[in-house]
């Protein structure tokens, strides 16, 4: 780490004390862009980098509402706009009890450079509050989301920031949110992406961030002129991100082996066909179930409770090719890479943000494997977002087959911009550098072009 590096993280941890995951995000693009600075000190000199920390705004508000016995409620709702030097602010809402503004700067500043890497004009945003969804009814979540939309409706709109699902908000979370944008506002515009089929929304959305995932996993596999097809995968998580990596991983010939929940993993030696993929669609979607309910219908499979004072997940402790962490932050520590390469692992493509500790990272890197970091491996999310925004424009749908190929090349630049601008700066192979350089240069000469604002 340079001296640059050490006073600027230094001063980014006193002026936002306990913000972990924060700090963690900031430093791992700052060292990666120690290979630019000594290049270009004109971004240096700029305060560029200085300038994409700070959030351009962020809102924090209180959100009071009335559950279904009359009972009032008061959660915290927020949204970062972190950067629109692109385009509008573009990232998710999350509805989680762990959301605090730390987190959400940490998501925030991920998604200016992804969203920058996809080559669509988008800036970055990430929201949402420590509200949990999970096992409510639907008419407390709706009361919920048109009391959190009366107070956001007032900072978001179509040219100014364009939120989307995340953890705890899916379809039926954002029809609700949008019902109350449409009531408050009196417009039908595409202010939120995730929206029903029927009503603005995109073909593929649900299933951009997991097939992104295997789609940049495939890119780089070949790179060694190998494919997915008979490759042992991991896969954790077992929501929208996680099923629809599997289904790619099945596309593809793959063969995966484990999902999870908070609670615990399945283990399915014999691999997860579509008959146990659409189980867990029916388990996680509709009845919103637990996932040790797989083995209750699947005897070989095996399920293993966490243990909260483990100090590795076992999960990542099992012989495979190919690693999918789709579930959440720092999903994989020290001991889980060392496990990771320990059990055959060559290739890990991140579908969450951010699950790897820099740790972790570090291991990837040192025993050069195929790593994929979210910021580049999960754009696909986002990508299809920034396409469903297009559409909404246009007053215009796309099928199914053209949403998917417009992923698929982005995905493909993606892949060739990390490599490029990883061997340009001197260090071919790494991803995570690509990544952070790729991103950083787009959203960097448009700040400077734009003077300091």
């Amino acid at each position: 780490m340079s001296e640059y590096v050490k006073d600027l993280m230094a001063e980014v941890k006193a002026k936002h004390p306990a913000q972990p995951e924060f700090h963690q995000a900031v430093q791992e693009v700052a060292e990666s862009l120690d290979l630019v600075f000594e290049r270009h000190p004109e971004y240096r000199s700029a305060k560029i980098l200085e300038r994409i920390i700070e959030p351009e705004r962020a809102i924090i508000f209180r959100v009071p509402w009335v559950d279904d016995q009359g009972e009032i409620h008061v959660n915290i709702g927020y949204r970062i706009e972190m950067n629109s030097a692109i385009g509008p602010y573009k990232g998710g809402l999350r509805f989680h009890p762990s959301v605090n503004l730390g987190i959400l700067k940490f998501l925030a500043f991920e998604q200016v450079f992804k969203n920058s890497l996809t080559s669509l004009p988008m800036g970055g945003g990430k929201g949402g509050s420590d509200f949990d969804p999970k096992g409510k009814s639907d008419l407390k979540i709706m009361r919920f989301c048109q009391a959190f939309m009366s107070e956001l409706f007032r900072h978001i709109g179509p040219d100014t920031d364009v939120p989307a699902g995340d953890i705890g908000v899916g379809g039926r979370e954002i029809g609700y949110l949008f019902g109350q944008y449409k009531k408050l506002r009196n417009e039908f515009t595409g202010v939120l992406t995730g929206k029903g089929l029927n009503w603005g929304g995109s073909l593929i959305r649900p299933e951009a961030t997991g097939y992104g995932a295997v789609y940049f996993a495939a890119e780089m596999l070949a790179t060694k002129n190998q494919t997915l097809d008979g490759k042992i995968c991991l896969v954790s998580g077992s929501g929208n991100v996680a099923q629809y990596t599997v289904e790619k991983i099945l596309d593809l010939g793959g063969k995966p082996v484990t999902l999870s929940d908070s609670n615990g993993y399945i283990y399915d030696e014999e691999g997860i066909n579509r008959e146990k993929l659409n189980f867990v669609m029916e388990l996680k979607n509709v009845r919103r179930g637990r996932i040790k309910e797989y083995v209750d219908k699947y005897k070989n499979a095996v399920y293993t409770a966490f243990d909260p004072y483990l100090d590795h997940n076992p999960l990542w402790d099992h012989k495979a090719h190919c690693a999918f962490p789709s579930a959440t932050q720092n999903e994989i520590n020290w001991i889980d890479a060392q496990n990771l390469i320990k059990n055959g692992v060559y290739v890990v493509s991140e579908g969450a943000n951010m699950p790897t500790t820099i740790e972790g990272v570090n291991i990837f890197l040192e025993n050069k494997i195929l790593y994929g970091p979210g910021k580049a491996a999960n754009a696909g999310g986002v990508s299809v977002s920034g396409l469903e925004m297009s559409q909404n424009s246009m007053r215009l749908p796309w099928t199914r087959e053209e949403v998917d190929n417009r992923l698929m090349l982005i995905m493909k630049n993606i892949h060739r911009t990390c490599v490029q601008m990883a061997e340009r700066f001197g260090t071919p192979g790494n991803y995570v550098n690509g990544a952070n350089i790729g991103g950083f240069l787009k959203v960097a000469d448009a700040m400077i072009d734009q003077g300091v604002v």
